[in-house]
Order: structure tokens, then C-alpha cells, then sequence
């Protein structure tokens, strides 16, 4: 019998394959099309501006139905941010992401579809982007997250 945790998980994985078929289907696990669509003073492939254009209208009439809602579709409580503040962490974040992306010509969700398509060099770049992932986890709680329980208790 199929109980309502299931059906979540089973909705999560049907959902998850579609955004990988959309990102094989749009090109975005191609990282030479990836480098391309960057290349803006050499030879820029514009396709895809389409897809992300595509992925900023559908977001923006998802985001504006959610904000209207407090629970999701399936019955879940919908958490949405609360705070639209730039700060240090956001902007380097975004530094390295951009950074990451141009050198590597995968982003993360692309990255996961490649790695299981077989593609060798996602498979470094999934490697690497969980190395920076510990590594940030690391220095926030062992220098950030003392340094800031110092300057609170002063």
C-alpha cells in the first residue's frame, strides 16, 4: 500500500528524472555548448538564453503561485527564504559558482545527469564541487562559527 511519504518520494523521482531529461533535451550537460553560450567575445552560442529564459518565466509564475500557499501541492509545509539580502558568503558563493561553471562547463544538476550518463569529466567535477562542499562545511564550523560566538559574547 502506497502511503503518503511514498507517494512524496515517488513525485520527488518522477519530477527529478524530468529535469534531467530537460537538461540532456536542452543541451545544458553539454559543457563545450555550456563554454559556447559563455564565450560572449568569441564564438557565443546563444541557445542557450532560450532555456534559461524559459527556466525564468516558468520560476517566476511558480514563485508567484507559492508565495500564495503555505503547504506544497502534496500536502507539505512550504518553506520559501525569508531575507533577499546580499551578503559576503552569497556574493563569493556566487563568485566560485560562475568560476566553477566557466572552467568546468557544468553546474550541479547538469553535473549529476552527466556523471550518470558516464561522462568522465562530471564525474572529477561532482568529485571536486563535494571536496568544496566539505571544505566550506569545515571552515564554517571550525573558524566562522567560533569567530562569530566570540564577537557575540564580547
Amino acid at each position: 500500500m502506497i502511503n503518503k511519504n511514498h507517494f512524496s518520494r515517488i513525485s520527488e523521482f518522477v519530477v527529478g528524472l524530468m529535469f534531467g531529461v530537460g537538461l540532456m533535451a536542452s543541451g545544458m550537460t553539454d559543457p563545450g555548448k555550456v563554454i559556447g553560450f559563455l564565450d560572449l567575445f568569441g564564438a557565443w552560442d546563444p541557445s542557450l538564453a532560450l532555456v534559461m529564459g524559459g527556466a525564468v518565466v516558468v520560476g517566476f509564475f511558480a514563485f508567484a503561485l507559492a508565495k500564495k500557499r503555505t503547504t506544497t501541492f502534496l500536502g507539505g509545509a512550504l518553506r520559501l527564504p525569508t531575507t533577499n539580502q546580499m551578503d559576503k558568503p552569497l556574493v563569493i558563493g556566487s563568485l566560485l559558482f560562475g568560476a566553477g561553471w566557466g572552467l568546468g562547463g557544468f553546474c550541479p544538476g547538469p553535473a549529476l545527469v552527466s556523471m550518470a550518463d558516464g561522462q568522465s569529466k562530471a564525474t572529477l567535477f561532482v568529485a571536486a564541487m563535494l571536496v568544496g562542499m566539505l571544505g566550506f562545511e569545515l571552515m564554517d564550523r571550525f573558524v566562522h562559527a567560533p569567530r562569530k560566538a566570540k564577537l557575540d559574547a564580547a
